[in-house]
Parts: structure tokens; C-alpha cells; sequence
């Protein structure tokens, strides 16, 4: 995701959570070169953790974030181990989602590591009592949207539901344009955040580029 856009979900965060930044702390899956993290430290955040297996983004990151713990694969993170936060960004891989790809959706070996963040966020609500985390951020492509005909899309929006259950709140969906990243890949991502119903409130207007659409 384009550091404005992602900028703007992770101000909302902020705003929602009704906390002094100093005191909000943000893990990241799927982290890649660390936008997530950076956001939050920009936002006068701690980006606390974040998990990500290839050489390069975790060198640039611990560059910029030097103070970030770095956790490795998901499939090896216990959510009721690593260090609560208040909210949780990730952006499971797109492959078996795009219409680039084959669209194995979240069966696919790839896209189907949403689950292992979907275990991990659950794990760390389940050992917090529902506390923790207080924010979700998921990221893709907009083929999520109608991969497995729409299925695929409604189930990560159940998971989400499902947490909301479990320690109240909403979900909300939006649209992002950014700029072109290349190849076939489209020039839009899909984005769903859920947070608190303590914290409900409208979200900030958007920039021009985004188009957000309540889910509730």
C-alpha cells in the first residue's frame, strides 16, 4: 500500500482509540518493507513487532526502525506469546487472490496465510481477555472483492465480524486508488478495518483519490 493511503487508515487508528500516540503500539504481518510501522511512528507510535521472512524489507526496515522486534514467519508466531498491541495491520499475500493470478483464493497456498494471522490475532484477544488488539488493519488487491466468486471476500469479512463479536465493534471497507505498481497488477487495493464499539465514530473525510464505504 502507498504510504499516504496507508497513512490515513493508521491516523484513523489513532484517532479512534482515543489514546496520547506516545502510549499505541502496532504489530505487523506480512510486513514487507515496514509502511505499517512507519506510519505509526510518524503518527508518534510504537511499532513494537513485525513479521516478515524476506532478507531485503527486513533490512530496510530495521534501518528505519531499528527499535522493531522482528518475529520471522507467522506459521511460528503464538499470539498469546509476543507483546500485545493495540493494533494489528496485515497484508496476507495477494497471489491466489488477484486476477493476475490463478485465483485459488484462500485455499491457495499463499493467500491462504490470511488464516495464520486470523490464529494469531485470535490468540492474543483470547490471552488479553478481549483487550488486545484493539485495532485490525487487513490489506490487498481489489480481485479479493470477487475471487471465488465474492466467496472469499465474504469470509474475511465474517472473520472480522467474528472478532468484533468477540470484543465489540465494526467493520468498515474502503477502496483505495493509488498509484501504479507495475505489471498486471491493478491500481486499486482493497483495505478492512474493525475496531471496538467504544470506539465507533465517522471515519476522517477521505483524500480525493479514496473511496470509503461504511460496513456495518
Amino acid at each position: 500500500m502507498a504510504l499516504p493511503n496507508a497513512l490515513f487508515f493508521v491516523k484513523n487508528a489513532f484517532r479512534e482509540l482515543g489514546k496520547p500516540p506516545g502510549e499505541i503500539k502496532l504489530g505487523s504481518l506480512f510486513d514487507g518493507s515496514g509502511t505499517m510501522p512507519l506510519c505509526a511512528a510518524m503518527c508518534g507510535g510504537h511499532p513494537v513487532w513485525a513479521s516478515e521472512v524476506e532478507p531485503y524489507p527486513i533490512a530496510v526496515t530495521k534501518t528505519h526502525l531499528p527499535n522493531m522486534k522482528h518475529l520471522g514467519s507467522v506459521t511460528d508466531i503464538k499470539g498469546f506469546l509476543i507483546e500485545p498491541v493495540d493494533i494489528i495491520t496485515f497484508g496476507s499475500p495477494c497471489q491466489d487472490l488477484s486476477i493476475a493470478g490463478k485465483r485459488a483464493g484462500l485455499n491457495g497456498a499463499k493467500s491462504g496465510l490470511f488464516w495464520e494471522a486470523i490464529r494469531i490475532i485470535w490468540e492474543m484477544l483470547l490471552a488479553t481477555g478481549g483487550k488486545y488488539p484493539r485495532f485490525v488493519i487487513w490489506e490487498n488487491v481489489p480481485g479479493a472483492l470477487s475471487s471465488n466468486k465474492g466467496k472469499d471476500f465474504e469470509v474475511v469479512l465474517n472473520e472480522l465480524l467474528h472478532l468484533r463479536e468477540f470484543a465489540g465493534g465494526r467493520a468498515d471497507q474502503s477502496i483505495l486508488q493509488h498509484g501504479k505498481w507495475g505489471g498486471l497488477r491493478k491500481l486499486r487495493s482493497c483495505c478492512l478495518s474493525n475496531c471496538q464499539c467504544s470506539m465507533v465514530g465517522n471515519p476522517p473525510a477521505p483524500a480525493q483519490s479514496i473511496c470509503c464505504l461504511r460496513y456495518s
